[in-house]
């Protein structure tokens, strides 16, 4: 049987030479990235959109938008209706090194801003710091009952089963988990796992944690207690 390769990280590498796109993805690769290709902002936009990747690698020369506009569009998501992370870490990748273009990139909202030609060595660097600030503050495994969660290694188990969660899946037990019998409202988990710091009606909060429930205990549904009309708490009682 071959060994299971573990991803370091899924990465978006916004790019619009193919040159450099393919180099740069087939480094990442070789270091177990996860690897989304996006030669246009739309395709960069897109990946983000439905597969919730880590990071993003971003130009801001794009043959259909300018790369400052898709990260003002991620960064003014409400990360529900729009459904991008508002927090998702962006390094922006741009041949212009002027000091006004790289305070403008990071005003924008970039989390770093790397100026071409760059080493390799000094991107891989950089991006491992970036998704370094991203995880903190996460601490060690916590065990809770029967449930044990591992925030800097986004793994969680239940009776020493592993447990296969999405992103935002997983933020919501580490939520649940900091305070296990308490109640969190529905806009504080809005707020802190989606950004949405309006009131609005959306079902994707109790969409998400009815799939948890299931995955959790799929025949007793003993996690992720509904508190009808206030929110949610991961134990009763």
């Amino acid at each position: 049987m071959l060994p299971q390769r573990r991803e370091v990280a899924s990465v978006v590498v916004c790019e619009d030479d193919t040159a450099t796109l393919e180099l740069l993805c087939e480094n990442l690769m070789a270091d177990r990235f996860g690897v989304l290709p996006a030669p246009s902002a739309s395709d960069a936009l897109r990946l983000c959109r439905y597969k919730q990747p880590d990071l993003m690698l971003l130009d801001l020369a794009l043959p259909d938008a300018s790369g400052l506009d898709v990260l003002r569009e991620i960064r003014e998501a409400d990360g529900i209706v729009s459904r991008f992370d508002p927090h998702l870490p962006v390094i922006v990748l741009s041949g212009r090194g002027a000091d006004e273009d790289r305070v403008r990139g990071l005003e924008f909202g970039a989390d770093d801003y790397v100026v071409k030609p760059y080493v390799y060595a000094e991107l891989r660097a950089r991006i491992a710091a970036v998704l370094r600030r991203a995880e903190q503050p996460r601490g060690g495994p916590m065990r809770v009952g029967d449930i044990v969660v591992d925030p800097s290694r986004r793994r969680a188990w239940v009776d020493g089963r592993e447990v296969q969660l999405s992103k935002k899946e997983f933020s919501l037990l580490r939520v649940l988990a900091g305070d296990p019998h308490r109640v969190f409202s529905k806009r504080e988990l809005l707020a802190e796992i989606w950004g949405q710091r309006m009131p609005t009606k959306t079902r994707t909060l109790d969409s998400h944690a009815s799939r948890l429930r299931r995955k959790l205990d799929p025949e007793q549904a003993r996690f992720v207690i509904n508190c009808w009309g206030v929110g949610y708490r991961l134990l009763d009682g």
